[in-house]
């Protein structure tokens, strides 16, 4: 008899787990390929013979939206001077991105209005509308009538007087006493590398005048390249600050620019992400993916109630502190200022994770976290994700992002046997793939959560307090311990490269003005120090 079946048997007499319905298959419909790892690795930490390892890391992304009307190709578009619509003359405002922009043609119209647009795209330049405020507030043209093609003559425009010079940074020795500290790359030594994402490196630094260690999320500004990228980092900016707030969320330092970079310091949780855990433990104990599903769970209630989609729970994302606590990190596809009962429609997450009604092209809101809560707990209890597909890597046609989303939509699920009924209950609640009937979707909302019987011994007041012990206690020798941290990225040379002075000649800094911050309750246990 083959080991798989072994396992079967013994988990099938220890665990009686009847036939499901609903788009989940008990244990008796699944094959050998279905065990959780192939076989045993030859040590903690390293791939089984034949393990796919393209899993890991996959990064977060977000798929730009195009809108086509009579071969016009609109975009949303933020606009920081007046602007007016080209088909009903009233100005673009409001906030976020207020409005349409054609790539080819260039022109402007209210999202309301580009439907509308009877004018064929000429697939010409069109000079966009964009009135600056003279020194009154008043418009120096007046509400526009039209747009104006390049091949019109432009009557002359008045002279701008140049900008005057952006100030001197200002050195926290010269501030007032009392008056806010600003900081710059001067104030950190740059430790070690310990991550990399599509646009972002990340480094454990000293704040030299506090010797206190944080994490520096570093940007570079040529490729935050469009409205879209700037609003996913003010997003990002505003849910660190709100999420100072926070035990189990990441919170924000300071923020500071160069021309060239911008620079997060946020707090450095030293125990890694549980994806560097769960590549050395395989799968967790129930009682292990219980806690962290659990404070999870109370992490995006917190964002919920105040408006933010997370929208890229993952391994990856989840960190340990120093005493086995979790911390949310990564804002950057969060999407704020959401009430209950709007939607959003913004194609973007983890592959992986990306909840069904964002594949269907469906309006949605806070479901998506709970689906994708789910895809970890999962991942958390089996060792796998419920969407991996069996030799993928010796299938191209399977090895696809189109294939993958497919076998999201479309495949019924499979519960390990292994697992308790109260844990394939919970699965099964979180990946429901109606988000009408997903838990945490309801009427009671986070309730239901709660009261679910996988979590029945949760003492949820305390474990918001940090009252209840974790179950697990990443080993650290000191501050500075970078065990938990995978050596991709521990290796790399710790270095920014040097600036550039064509790129940062491209670079419109107007857009990031405002951007430096500096977090007024860490600041003042600072000062204590």
């Amino acid at each position: 008899m083959s080991t798989f079946w072994t396992e079967f048997l013994n988990a099938a007499a220890n665990h009686p787990f009847p036939l499901t319905p609903g788009g989940f298959l008990s244990p008796l419909d699944m094959s050998p390929d279905d065990v959780l790892f192939p076989n045993v690795p030859p040590a903690p930490g390293m791939p089984c013979a034949g393990e796919d390892r393209s899993i890991y890391r996959r990064g977060a992304r977000r798929w730009r939206k195009l809108y086509r009307v009579n071969g016009h190709i609109f975009q949303a578009k933020r606009f920081n001077r007046r602007a007016f619509c080209a088909f009903c003359q009233d100005r673009i405002w409001g906030l976020g991105r207020q409005g349409f922009k054609c790539i080819q043609c260039k022109l402007l119209v209210h999202k309301k209005c580009h439907k509308l647009v009877q004018k064929p795209c000429s697939n010409e330049h069109v000079d966009p509308v964009e009135v600056k405020d003279d020194a009154n507030g008043e418009s120096t043209l007046g509400r526009a009538s039209s747009v104006r093609s390049r091949a019109e003559p432009e009557p002359p425009l008045p002279e701008t007087p140049p900008a005057p010079a952006p100030p001197a940074p200002v050195r926290p020795e010269d501030l007032e006493p009392g008056s806010q500290r600003q900081y710059s790359l001067e104030d950190f030594e740059l430790i070690r590398v310990i991550g990399r994402g599509s646009y972002a490196k990340v480094l454990m630094v000293e704040l030299k005048r506090t010797k206190r260690v944080y994490a520096m999320k570093v940007i570079k500004k040529a490729l935050v390249t469009d409205d879209e990228d700037i609003d996913w980092v003010q997003t990002e900016k505003h849910v660190f600050e709100t999420a100072s707030n926070h035990p189990f969320l990441v919170g924000l330092h300071s923020c500071f620019q160069t021309p060239s970079r911008l620079f997060f310091v946020i707090e450095f949780v030293r125990g890694g992400d549980l994806m560097f855990h769960m590549q050395r433990q395989r799968r967790l104990p129930e009682e292990h993916a219980r806690f962290y599903a659990a404070e999870i769970s109370l992490a995006l209630h917190f964002l919920h109630e105040r408006g933010v989609i997370y929208r890229d729970l993952k391994l990856d994302n989840v960190l340990l502190d120093h005493e086995g606590h979790i911390k949310l990190t990564d804002y950057g596809m969060c999407k704020e200022g959401v009430r209950p009962g709007d939607t959003t429609s913004t194609f973007c997450g983890t592959p992986n994770y990306i909840a069904p009604e964002i594949l269907r092209g469906e309006e949605y809101g806070f479901s998506v976290d709970w689906w994708a809560l789910g895809v970890l707990t999962y991942e958390m209890l089996a060792g796998r994700s419920p969407f991996d597909i069996a030799q993928a890597a010796d299938n191209p046609d399977q090895n696809t992002e189109d294939y993958l989303f497919q076998v999201i939509l479309e495949k019924t699920i499979r519960i390990p046997r292994s697992l308790s009924v109260k844990a394939a209950s919970v699965l099964k609640g979180f990946l429901n793939k109606n988000p009408v009937e997903r838990l945490g979707c309801g009427e009671n909302g986070f309730l239901d959560i709660i009261s679910h019987p996988f979590f029945k011994s949760i003492e949820w007041e305390m474990l918001e307090q940090k009252q209840v012990v974790p179950p697990f206690k990443p080993r650290l020798e000191g501050e500075r311990d970078l065990a938990n941290f995978p050596p991709e990225f521990t290796d790399e040379p710790v270095h920014l490269t040097p600036d550039n002075d064509t790129v940062i000649a491209d670079i419109d800094q107007s857009e990031f003005e405002g951007f430096e911050y500096v977090n007024p309750l860490l600041m003042s246990l600072e000062d204590c120090v």
